[in-house]
């Protein structure tokens, strides 16, 4: 072997360094090497498992939000909603929030990503839902929050998710769960299925069997009834626990709450007892609008000591505040007392907690007294909220004013004397004074400028003198009310000109001078200016037309003259404009049609002129819901007829006394008013039209534009005083929900369309002196009004003014002769007269005492009749005729008398009973002609008037539902009102109600309140041995409803077969509102139908479009 040359040795020689260096550099490349092969099938894969999911399960992808997820494309970690692992680059998250994709959720294809870790399909529209994964599943956090999920969750199939610690299912459609529970191998740390429909509390039950559970949410579900004593969470480490919004009652477990709870929401339920075994960690509690009540305050919030947040608002406390318990919560920063019936004085130990409060609400309570001087101490408190009590004194003074921290003082509704404080100004950081509805007096303040406030409101007190101009210096003002006070002058421009102003209401005062020309040019952009019932002149400014977030104009009943600026058209979201009572002039401008969020038109009493524009209606069908939803108001409507002028006046109701308002020279400019309050409810979505419009008293003239019965929502039309003419328009047939219809005092011709005979919400109609012709149709409400609002109109006849053939008679001229005639002959044609009415006079004479004694037949027939129970009928004091109509609708009854009734109910005969109702009887009559009916014989309690009995008549009679039994007619005579109905050959009415399909027929509002807890409960409304002392349905169900026992009444069998055990307690609210036993407290059936069609929404989203003019109203004679 030869040697090998030195030189070789040399260069071959390693030395230990290059060598580990080379090995390491070999490994590192391997590695890589290694790395890149591997990474590349890997990326590939969850590329491939991504577009399947996009090609086979999402059907639409409206947004766009996949359109980067391409076959072709290097990797998927750089698609929209993919976030990856750094290296290797594995797909960790993915997130497909507010994406609208339909199609199907396919989870096996997701869970098939071997390191996803986090999937959020929030916000989806998917229709089929696969809910299955991957036995390599690897979540950890799932969201299929906002889709459309119903029916029961198969928790069951996430198990092999076992490392899943976040569940979101919120807002979706979710009834029940199935396999969830302590053996169901999920681990779930925050789970959260509020906003569902889950009605099942074993559900919750379950999911409180976690061991792992720190947060469940059930807040907005349905869950009823009570929960079991013994309920506990079974996790050591719950810290948030929501329940609110359902329908739970009863008493709150006690071991629900551990030491370890955190935060606790209770609120919206009707819970009615509260207690703790231990609370040593919770810092929030929320138990608003329950049912706490009396002096169930709950003792064991004094061992809270780390509370920061109670809320006990909206309960039923009859009590004095307990000082002794409240004093205790040495952390509390919020306490909210508010809306229940405590009284007496603030208790001076709350001053001990002003270390740490922050904010103190005790508004709408019976407090009185003054704030005591221990709050002197509260340095750190925010918002105060005293509204609505009996507060007197200067505590304003001597306590609020040292409260240098102060953000929100509300002192509105109480009884502070004397002027505003100057001491007020010491608060620097005060946002939002409310002094209204006191008794203050002397001038507006004009030292809280400059400040940071933003609303100012000193409405229903009684300031004088002038609004200070100091106020432009306060440049952070929204809101000025001083309404209902006694203040004069103009309103200075550097008012006008605040350049964030949006409210400026300042109604019911002693105002002058103009508005200026550049409001919302100079100043800010108002959204209500509200300055009716002053004496504001000049014209209306053309600057109006840049105020785009103008929602609420009244400047009725002022002095202002000019015409109405055509520019309003360009107020966009405009809902209320009032003009009236004042004096404009020139047309209507025609532009006011583009305004597409008006609902109310008031124009009247001014001196307008023209036509009426048929583009008023050009927004019929397409309004939509404004931004004047919520907003307090009262109607003043008049009933005076056509003494009044308008129909009525809206006003701004916010901050006003109802007796202040009682008193007010605009409630008695009519011989009669009625005052209603509430605040203002949309209840249509986007199908709505103008539901008050008001052109009386001005000068228009020409036609009735016929388009203007396209509005279907409108409920109030006044045209009356002005110069129109032609015919009333066939298509007012379509004004469905119209209770006022005005049209007197014009120059109307032709006949009364029939088609106002379908309107059967119609309560006042006024068509008096014009040129009508022909005859008054004879159906619906029209018949019902007094002749008096149709007199005057030579030509019309009919019910109720005398018949048309009687009419004709009387029209036959006068023979003029055209040549004297002998004395003779009209001697003989006088004696001739005489004798004819001699033989008329004894002819009638003759008729009428065979008519007294067939009546004296008749009545000791009817007298001789049995009767039943409480039924006893005497009619001779009913004036003839007697021949009452029976009012039908679909299938017509022939006309019937109130005798043939009597007749053939044997005289309403024990043995012609058939029923016995919580509000009458029912008995069951076969007429001459054989055919079977049963009456219903209402008793009187409701003092219902006529118009209004036949309007919900002639509503019912329309409604159609195979569960109804079918009302075929009804009959008034005097007082007494009765029921015609078809007549179940398989059993009485009482028989179909509840031992067929629950049915039923709505007389007045009370029975139908009856008839709707029959339904409800699936009881008898008489039964002794069943109701006890209350011997009725009625009474039985409010004891029980009283003592918060709401569940017993229900009916099991209803609750097993229904998806909805809340839809049924909305029901029975509906029910105990008919049957409040002050008769001016009920609604009326269109407010009934009104109520049902707002829980239909949810459901079926059938809406009933309308501005609810409910909640109370105030007779004033």
């Amino acid at each position: 072997m030869k040697r090998a040359k030195p030189y070789l040795r040399r260069n071959m020689s390693w030395s230990p360094t290059l060598v580990i260096t080379s090995l390491l550099l070999i490994a590192l490349f391997v590695a890589v090497t290694t790395a890149e092969a591997e990474s590349e099938p890997a990326s590939t894969s969850d590329a491939n498992l991504l577009i399947r999911f996009k090609q086979f399960h999402v059907s639409s992808d409206p947004r766009g939000f996949l359109s980067d997820w391409l076959p072709d494309a290097p990797s998927p970690c750089a698609w929209r909603g993919v976030t990856c692992s750094p290296q290797p680059p594995r797909v960790t998250a993915i997130d497909l929030s507010g994406a609208s994709l339909s199609g199907t959720l396919h989870l096996p294809t997701l869970t098939s990503l071997p390191s996803l870790s986090t999937l959020v399909l929030r916000g989806n529209s998917f229709s089929a839902f696969n809910l299955s994964v991957s036995p390599f599943c690897t979540l950890q956090t799932l969201d299929l929050s906002f889709n459309n999920f119903s029916g029961k969750f198969p928790f069951a199939n996430l198990t092999p998710c076992n490392r899943l610690t976040y569940l979101n299912l919120s807002n979706n459609l979710i009834t029940a769960g199935l396999g969830l529970g302590p053996d169901s191998g999920l681990s779930l740390a925050q789970l959260d299925l509020s906003r569902n429909l889950v009605s099942d509390v074993s559900l919750l039950v379950s999911s409180l069997a976690s061991s792992a559970l720190v947060y469940l949410n059930f807040s907005n579900n349905r869950l009823t009834g009570q929960l079991g004593e013994s309920l506990v969470s079974r996790s050591a480490n719950l810290s948030t626990l929501d329940l609110s919004h359902n329908l739970l009652s009863g008493a709150v477990p006690p071991r629900l709450v551990n030491d370890a709870v955190q935060v606790l929401d209770f609120s919206f339920n009707n819970f009615s007892r509260l207690d703790f075994s231990s609370c040593g960690s919770l810092t929030r509690l929320s138990f608003s609008r329950n049912a706490l009540s009396g002096e169930e305050f709950p003792r064991g919030l004094s061992s809270c000591n780390r509370l920061e947040v109670l809320d006990l608002s909206r309960n039923e406390f009859e009590a004095e505040i307990p000082g002794e318990i409240l004093r205790s919560l040495r952390s509390l920063k919020s306490l909210f007392l508010d809306r229940n019936k405590f009284f007496g004085e603030i208790p001076s130990e709350l001053g001990s907690l002003c270390g740490s409060l922050v904010e103190l609400d005790l508004s709408e309570n019976m407090l009185s007294g003054a704030l005591p001087l221990s709050f002197v101490n509260c340095s750190s408190m925010l918002s105060l909220n005293l509204a609505r009590n009996y507060f007197s004194g200067n505590f304003l003074v001597s306590v609020v004013s040292n409260l240098q921290s102060l953000e929100y003082l509300n002192v509105a509704f109480n009884n502070i004397t004397g002027q505003v404080p100057f001491s007020l100004v010491n608060l620097k950081r005060l946002r939002v004074l409310d002094l209204s509805s006191n008794r203050l007096n002397g001038n507006v303040p004009s030292f809280f400028c400059p400040s940071e406030l933003e609303k100012l409101i000193l409405a229903g007190n009684y300031l004088s003198g002038t609004v200070p101009s100091q106020l432009g210096d306060c440049k952070n003002l929204r809101t000025v009310d001083f309404s209902f006070n006694s203040l004069n002058g103009s309103i200075p421009w550097e008012v006008w000109a605040l350049p964030n102003l949006s409210d400026l209401i300042m109604w019911a005062n002693n105002l002058t001078g103009e508005i200026p020309e550049g409001i919302c040019v100079k100043g800010g952009n108002l959204e209500n200016l509200i300055l009716n019932n002053n004496f504001i002149s000049g014209s209306i400014p053309k600057s109006i037309a840049n105020c785009t977030n103008m929602i609420w104009v009244s400047l009725a009943s002022n002095r202002l003259t000019g015409a109405i600026p055509s520019g309003i058209g360009k107020l966009n979201v405009l809902a209320i404009l009032q003009l009236g009572n004042n004096s404009l002039s020139g047309r209507i401008p025609p532009e006011i049609g583009k305004c597409g969020k008006l609902i109310w038109l008031d124009l009247n009493s001014n001196n307008l002129t023209g036509n009426i524009p048929f583009e008023l209606a050009d927004q019929a069908g397409l309004v939509i819901p404004g931004k004047v939803s919520g907003k307090q108001f009262a109607f003043v409507r008049n009933e005076g007829g056509t003494s009044c002028r308008g129909a009525g006046g809206l006003v701004e109701f916010e901050d006003i006394r109802t007796e202040r308002l009682e008193g007010f020279p605009m409630v008695h400019s009519c011989p009669l008013t009625r005052i209603y309050s509430g605040w203002t409810v949309y209840t249509f979505s986007s199908n709505g039209s103008m539901i008050y419009l008001d052109l009386s008293y001005n000068l228009l003239s020409g036609t009735i534009p016929g388009n203007l019965g396209g509005m279907a929502y409108l409920q109030v039309l006044n045209m009356g005083h002005n110069r129109l003419s032609g015919n009333i328009p066939d298509s007012f047939g379509g004004l469905k929900v119209i209770g006022v219809l005005d049209l007197s005092h014009n120059s109307l011709n032709g006949s009364i369309p029939g088609s106002l005979q379908s309107l059967s919400f119609l309560s006042d109609l006024d068509v008096s002196n014009n040129n009508l012709t022909g005859s008054i149709p004879s159906g619906g409400q029209l018949t019902t009004f007094p002749a008096s609002r149709y007199e005057n109109n030579s030509g019309l006849c009919g019910l109720p003014l005398p018949s048309c053939s009687a009419s004709k008679n009387r029209s036959v001229g006068v023979v003029v002769w055209k040549k004297k005639q002998p004395v003779a002959a009209g001697v003989v044609i006088g004696l001739l007269c005489f004798l004819l009415f001699a033989l008329g006079l004894v002819l009638a004479l003759y008729r009428v005492r065979k008519a007294q004694k067939k009546e004296e037949i008749r009545e000791k027939y009817i007298e001789s009749l049995p009767t039943s129970g409480s039924s006893s009928w005497k009619i001779s004091s009913f004036p003839e005729p007697l021949s009452i109509n029976v009012a039908t609708f679909e299938k017509p009854l022939r006309k019937l008398t109130f005798a043939h009734l009597l007749e053939a109910t044997n005289g309403f005969s024990a043995e012609s009973l058939i029923g016995s109702g919580g509000f009458g009887e029912v008995y069951k009559a076969k007429l001459k002609d054989g055919c079977v009916v049963a009456i219903k014989k209402l008793i009187h309690v409701t003092g219902q008037g006529d118009r209004e009995f036949m309007a919900e008549m002639e509503t019912i009679g329309k409604i159609k539902h195979r569960n109804l039994v079918q009302l075929l007619g009804y009959c008034k005579v005097g007082e007494e009102r009765l029921l015609v109905y078809e007549f179940m050959k398989w059993g009485s009415l009482e028989a179909v109600l509840h031992e067929r399909a629950k049915g039923g027929a709505k007389g007045d509002v009370y029975s139908y309140g009856v008839i709707l807890l029959e339904l409800l409960s699936g009881r008898r409304p008489i039964d002794s041995s069943e109701f006890g002392d209350d011997n009725n349905l009625v009474g039985w169900s409010k004891k029980l409803y009283k003592e918060k026992r709401i569940n017993e009444i229900l009916d099991p069998d209803l609750i097993v077969q229904s998806s909805s055990e809340s839809e049924l307690f909305q029901y029975l609210r509906i029910a105990f509102e008919c049957l409040d036993e002050r008769p001016y407290r009920r609604p009326t059936m269109i407010q009934v139908m009104a109520m049902f069609k707002e829980l239909q929404v949810d459901t079926d989203n059938d809406t009933l479009d309308s501005f609810s003019l409910r909640d109370s109203f105030i007779d004033e004679a």
